[in-house]
C-alpha cells in the first residue's frame, strides 16, 4: 500500500552513559553488552571493572543524540517467515583459535579468582572428580602469567637455582648411596672369602695361603670327615685353570710333621699362565680309585692372582616364569633377581628371559624396546629387551594369548582354553628357539622350579644335537608341592641342580623326584638385596640407622610403628609377625604364641594375608577376640602393605616365625638386617640361619658369626612356648644386652648374596666340567 511521505522529526536515543553495564544492589557487575554471564564468570573482580571501563569509555566517544527527518513509509513488504540462524560450525576462542563443534567437543570453565602474587606460571591438571585424570601425558598444562621481563627472569633464575640445588642433592645421595653400597658389598665379599678358607682350612690349606704364579705350593689335606677318613695313603691329583690348563700330575702325599698331625702334604710346581689350581684327594694313584674326594663333585678350587692370566667371565641366562620386582608371585622371584645381580658383581654376564604378561609392572622396566621377533609353535613370538635392576632381560610375548590373560599363575581354575603347565611349557622352548636364532651359546642355562623344569629335556633332544651345543644345564627347586612330574625330569637331564637351603636338601633329598638324581643334588641357602632392605636407606623409616646407633634407631622404629597402628609406646617387647597366613607357616602355633605373648604383657603386631576364605574368617574371629581383651596390645592387618612390613621389621624387637617347613624363608634374614631377633621353629632354611642363644654357640662360630636368636623343634605348644619364654625372658633381664650385643650382632651378620653368588659360581663351573 502506497502512503504519502511525511516529514516529521524524530529523536535518536543517545547510548546509555553507563554503556549497558548494570551491578546488582551489592555494586557487584552482573552484565556487560557483549558478554554472557558464564563468560563473566570467568574474569575476576578486577578484570570486570576494566571491562565495564572500557564499555563506558566507548558510550563517551559516541555520537550525540541528532534530529532527523522522517519520510513517509514504503509500501510495507511481505511478511516471510524468519530463516533459522545457522548453528555455529566452530567455537571462536581468544587468540584466533577455532576448534569444530561436535558431540565430542564440549567445553568446560574454570575460574582462578586470585593469581598468586609472585607467579610467573600457573599450573593445572583435569579431573573428572573421580579420581580420573588429564595432565597433558604426565606434563602438567601450563598458562604463561603477565609479568614485566625482570620480574619473570629472576622468577626463573631462582627456580633454575632451586632445581640446580635439588639435583644436586640427588647426585650427592645417590652417590653417598653407591659408595655405601659398595663398602658394604666389598665387607661382605670379603667375609664371604674369609669363612670360605677358614671352613676349607679343617681339610685343605696351603703354604703360602695365596699361590704364585710359577713358585711352588706346599699343600696339606686333612682326609678326617672326608670320604678318605681312615686311609693309610693319600694321592693329590690337580690341575690348572678349571682342569683346562697345565696338569699337576698325580702326586703321593706324605704324613705331616708334629705342627700339621693328621694332615697329609706333597708339593707341586704351580703354571705361569695359572689363574686357579684344582684338587682331588684319593685312596690310589690311577685314574679309578676305590675312594675319592672331589667335594661332591666340585672340587678343591684356589684361585692364583695371576697380572697377565684372568679367568673369562661366564655367560648364565636365566629362565624363569617370575622376576621381582616386575612380575614376582613369591620367592622364586627374588632369587632370579637377587642371585643375577650378585653374579653380575663379580663379574659374570647375566640374562634373564621371562613371559612378556600383559600384567608385568612395565613402569619398573627401563628402556624397553621390540626387537625381532620370530615365528615357531605355529605363532609368531615378539621378543623385546629392558633393563630390570641393572640386569639385561628380555621378554618373549607369544601371539596365541599364553600371557595375555590377566594373570601369572592361575590359568587352570580360570575358563580359558589353556593351562599354566602348556603356557609355560610353551615358553620354556621358546625361550631356548629365541637362543637358537639369536644365536646365542652362553655357557650355563638356569632354569627355575617346575614351571621352566621343562627347559632341560628339550635343550638337550632338540637343541644341543643342532647348533645351541655350548650350554650346560642348572636347575632350582624353589617348591616342591607343585609340578613333580617336571621336577623329576629336569633333575634328570640337568647337569647340577640345587635347592634354596643346605638344611632343606637334606630334608628332601629322598623325595621322589628328587632321589634318582640326588648325587648332583645340592643346598645353597638364599640371600637378601642389602640395597632393598637397609635400614640407613629406609624410605619408610623417619629415622635411619645401622648397627653403630642400633639402640636409637631401634627405639625410633618402634615409635613410629606404633603411631603408625595407633598404639601406646611401650617398653614391653614388640613382636612382629609378617607372613602368609597357610597351614605350612604354622598358623596353629602362631595363634597360640600370641596368646601367650599377650599373656606375658608383650605387644603383638600382625600383618598377614591369605586366599582361603575359611582361613580368613577363622583369623577374622581370632583377631576381634583378642582386641576384645586386648585393645591397646594387638594389631592384626589383613593384606599386602610393604611399607608397613618395614616398620615390622624395623619397629619389632622379636620376629615370629614358627613354619612347619621352611625350604629358606626370607623374612628371618631381613628381621636381622633391621636388628630385630628372630624366633623360629628349627627347620629348612631357618636352621641354616639363625643360632640359638642358648644352644648354638659352636655352630655359630664355625660359620664365623654369633648366636642371634632363639628356636624350637617340635610341632607343638610346648616347643614354640619353651623359645618364646626364652625370648622374653632374655629382653626383660637384660635389656641392654638385648639391643647392644644381640640386635647389633644381627645387624652385623652378612646375609646378603655374597656367600651363595660364589657357591654358585663354583657350581656352575662343575656343571662346566661335567
Amino acid at each position: 500500500e502506497m502512503v504519502e511521505e511525511e516529514e516529521e522529526e524524530e529523536e535518536v536515543p543517545a547510548a546509555k552513559a553507563d554503556g549497558g553495564v548494570v551491578r546488582d544492589p551489592a555494586g557487584k557487575i552482573v552484565l556487560i553488552p557483549g558478554f554472557t554471564k558464564d563468560q563473566l564468570d570467568l574474569f575476576t573482580d578486577d578484570q570486570l571493572e576494566m571491562l565495564a571501563e572500557k564499555a563506558e569509555a566507548s558510550v563517551a566517544e559516541a555520537p550525540k543524540a541528532t534530529k532527523k527527518k522522517k519520510s513517509k513509509p514504503k509500501p510495507k513488504p511481505k511478511k516471510k517467515k524468519p530463516k533459522p540462524k545457522p548453528k555455529p560450525m566452530e567455537y571462536q576462542l581468544p587468540n584466533g583459535l577455532s576448534y569444530p563443534v561436535n558431540d565430542g567437543n564440549r567445553w568446560f570453565s574454570a575460574t582462578w579468582k586470585m593469581v598468586p602474587e609472585g607467579a610467573a606460571v600457573m599450573n593445572f591438571v583435569i579431573s573428572d572428580g573421580n579420581n580420573c585424570y588429564e595432565n597433558n601425558g604426565g606434563r602438567d598444562f601450563h598458562v604463561a602469567v603477565e609479568r614485566d621481563d625482570k620480574t619473570i627472569e629472576e622468577l626463573v633464575e631462582k627456580r633454575y637455582q632451586e632445581l640446580r640445588n635439588e639435583r644436586k642433592e640427588v647426585q650427592e645421595e645417590k652417590k653417598r648411596r653407591f659408595e655405601h653400597s659398595s663398602a658394604q658389598k666389598k665387607k661382605f665379599a670379603e667375609q664371604a672369602r674369609n669363612l670360605q678358607i677358614r671352613q676349607t682350612a679343617t681339610t685343605l690349606f696351603t703354604e703360602p695361603p695365596v699361590p704364585v704364579p710359577g713358585e711352588k705350593l706346599q699343600v696339606y689335606y686333612r682326609p678326617d670327615n672326608t670320604p678318605l677318613h681312615g686311609t693309610t695313603a693319600v694321592f693329590m691329583r690337580g690341575a690348572a685353570n678349571r682342569w683346562k690348563g697345565g696338569s699337576l700330575g698325580t702326586v703321593e702325599m706324605t704324613p705331616g710333621t708334629k705342627e700339621t698331625s693328621g694332615y697329609y702334604t706333597c708339593t707341586v710346581d704351580i703354571p705361569n699362565n695359572a689363574y686357579g689350581i684344582d684338587f682331588v684327594f684319593q685312596d690310589g694313584p690311577g685314574l679309578e680309585p676305590e675312594r675319592i674326594d672331589n667335594r661332591d663333585s666340585l672340587d678343591y678350587h684356589i684361585d692364583v692372582p695371576n697380572a697377565n692370566y684372568k679367568e673369562p667371565p661366564m655367560h648364565i641366562v636365566h629362565v624363569a616364569v617370575e622376576m621381582a620386582p616386575i612380575c614376582k608371585v613369591g620367592g622364586l622371584g627374588d632369587v632370579v633377581t637377587s642371585l643375577g645381580r650378585a653374579v653380575q658383581d663379580l663379574g659374570h654376564r647375566v640374562e634373564v628371559v621371562v613371559p612378556k604378561y600383559d600384567v608385568m609392572k612395565y613402569g619398573l622396566i627401563e628402556d624397553m624396546v621390540e626387537l625381532e621377533g620370530f615365528m615357531w609353535g605355529g605363532t609368531y613370538n615378539s621378543v623385546s629387551y629392558g633393563k630390570v635392576e641393572n640386569l639385561d632381560v628380555y621378554f618373549i610375548g607369544p601371539q596365541n594369548g599364553f600371557f595375555d590373560c590377566g594373570m601369572i599363575y592361575g590359568a587352570d581354575w580360570e575358563p580359558m582354553p589353556m593351562t599354566d603347565r602348556e603356557r609355560f611349557g610353551f615358553f620354556s622352548k621358546a625361550a631356548l628357539e629365541w637362543m637358537l636364532q639369536s644365536k646365542r651359546n652362553p655357557d650355563i642355562i638356569h632354569c627355575h622350579d617346575w614351571s621352566t623344569g621343562p627347559t632341560a629335556k628339550s635343550f638337550w633332544e632338540d637343541y644341543q644335537p643342532y647348533g645351541l651345543n655350548n650350554p650346560r644345564m642348572v636347575f632350582t627347586i624353589h617348591n616342591l608341592n607343585f609340578g613333580e612330574e617336571e621336577i623329576e625330569e629336569a633333575m634328570t637331564y640337568t647337569q647340577k641342580a640345587t635347592t634354596v637351603s643346605p638344611t632343606y636338601a637334606s630334608e628332601v633329598w629322598n623325595h621322589p623326584s628328587v632321589y634318582p638324581a640326588h648325587g648332583k643334588f645340592y643346598g645353597i641357602r638364599n640371600g637378601i638385596d642389602p640395597d632393598i632392605w637397609d635400614p640407613l636407606h629406609d624410605e619408610f623409616l623417619n629415622f635411619p640407622y645401622s648397627a653403630e646407633n642400633v639402640v636409637e634407631g631401634k627405639r625410633r622404629a618402634k615409635e613410629q610403628l606404633c603411631a603408625h597402628l595407633n598404639m601406646p609406646m611401650t617398653d614391653q617387647p614388640v613382636i612382629g609377625i609378617v607372613s602368609r597366613l597357610t597351614q605350612q607357616k604354622g598358623t596353629e602355633l602362631m595363634e597360640h604364641a600370641i596368646r601367650v605373648a599377650l599373656g606375658r604383657g608383650c605387644h603383638v603386631c600382625l600383618l598377614g594375608s591369605t586366599f582361603d576364605p575359611d582361613m580368613q574368617e577363622n583369623w577374622d574371629q581370632f583377631s576381634n577376640e583378642m582386641k576384645q581383651f586386648n585393645h591397646n596390645a594387638v594389631r592384626m592387618v589383613f593384606s599386602y602393605d610393604e611399607p608397613l612390613s618395614h616398620l615390622i621389621y624395623a619397629g619389632a624387637d622379636m620376629l615370629l616365625v614358627p613354619s612347619m617347613f621352611e625350604p629358606c624363608g626370607l623374612s628371618q634374614l631381613i628381621a636381622m638386617r633391621y636388628g630385630t631377633v628372630p624366633v623360629v621353629r628349627r627347620t629348612g632354611g631357618l636352621a641354616d640361619t639363625v643360632f640359638d642363644v642358648d644352644h648354638d654357640k659352636l655352630r655359630a662360630e664355625h660359620e664365623m658369626m654369633q648366636v642371634n636368636g632363639f628356636s624350637f623343634d617340635g610341632a607343638d605348644v610346648e616347643g614354640i612356648e619353651y623359645a618364646l619364654h626364652r625370648a622374653i625372658d632374655a629382653y626383660h633381664n637384660d635389656p641392654k644386652w638385648w639391643y647392644e650385643t644381640l640386635s647389633k650382632g644381627c645387624m652385623d651378620q652378612d646375609w646378603t648374596w655374597a656367600r651363595p653368588a660364589m657357591d654358585y659360581i663354583e657350581m656352575y663351573h662343575s656343571a662346566r666340567k661335567n
